[in-house]
């Protein structure tokens, strides 16, 4: 049997309810599948604990936590030293997921900047890479991360990334990485694929966002981080790029950026 080209998911959460049943299948899986490395995001800080021991159970498995955009109107305020002091942790590898969501959370826009803003000053001061979520709100999104990085520098990828071309150039300009989910590999989504054929290939990342956009042909269930290779293998494509080649790529680009995101070597 042909051993599958690593890759890694760079962007999952398997600590929600959908894996709470079969999560040793679900990371057998996507070892089989050459997905030897995850890493896995805390949405709310009241589940630390929670994601930090999926982390130490399974060895391919990192972690990041931040609050998520959507739920900063319900949840405590995050503070850059609860950030800090969870970077301690050998296992955390990033800060976020953060950002700006207009879509459904629109109401509450201000309070998602003010998060937002002390997430970066986390990623400042620890110099793991910021991880963005931005929907419906390319604009502040770009002025935002502009106006910080001007502040100081910071490491950045721009997660599961379908937004404008414009928010990419932006993002770029900052040397921010640019992250490949589901949505990349959606019959539908030629002129994203067409924004990412323009985006160097030395920034991009693939994710699956695991348990959500799922690729096809799993389209419409449960997604899981396996299937980080079925988006892989559209992402190639869309490069002109061989499978191999591909996974090689981006996995030194996720070194590159999660620095902290090393797995034990193997025996010699």
């Amino acid at each position: 049997m042909t051993t599958p080209p690593l890759i890694t998911d760079s962007h999952c959460h398997i600590d929600f309810p959908d894996f709470a049943e079969e999560l040793p299948a679900v990371i057998a899986r996507a070892m089989d599948a050459g997905v030897h490395r995850m890493v896995t995001i805390c949405t709310k800080l009241k589940n630390v604990d929670q994601v930090k021991a999926i982390s130490e159970a399974y060895a391919p498995v990192f972690w990041a936590a931040g609050t998520h955009p959507m739920s900063v109107a319900e949840e405590p305020m995050v503070t850059v030293e609860d950030l800090v002091a969870l970077a301690q942790h050998p296992k955390f590898v990033a800060i976020g997921e953060t950002g700006l969501d207009y879509h459904y959370t629109a109401e509450s826009a201000e309070v998602q900047k003010h998060s937002l803003r002390l997430h970066i000053e986390a990623a400042r001061q620890t110099q793991l890479p910021l991880i963005i979520h931005a929907r419906g709100a390319d604009e502040d999104m770009a002025q935002l991360l502009t106006e910080e990085y001007k502040i100081g520098a910071y490491p950045c990828v721009m997660h599961c990334f379908s937004s404008s071309r414009a928010l990419a150039e932006a993002a770029l300009a900052l040397n921010c990485y640019l992250s490949m989910s589901g949505i990349t590999a959606f019959p539908k989504s030629g002129e994203l694929r067409d924004i990412f054929r323009d985006v160097p290939k030395d920034r991009i990342l693939v994710e699956t966002d695991s348990p959500y956009l799922a690729p096809p042909p799993h389209r419409g269930r449960r997604n899981e981080p396996a299937y980080t290779a079925k988006t892989a293998a559209i992402a190639a494509e869309t490069f002109g790029m061989d499978y191999a080649a591909f996974a090689a790529l981006t996995e030194a680009n996720f070194e590159r950026l999660f620095t902290k995101a090393v797995l034990p070597e193997g025996p010699k």
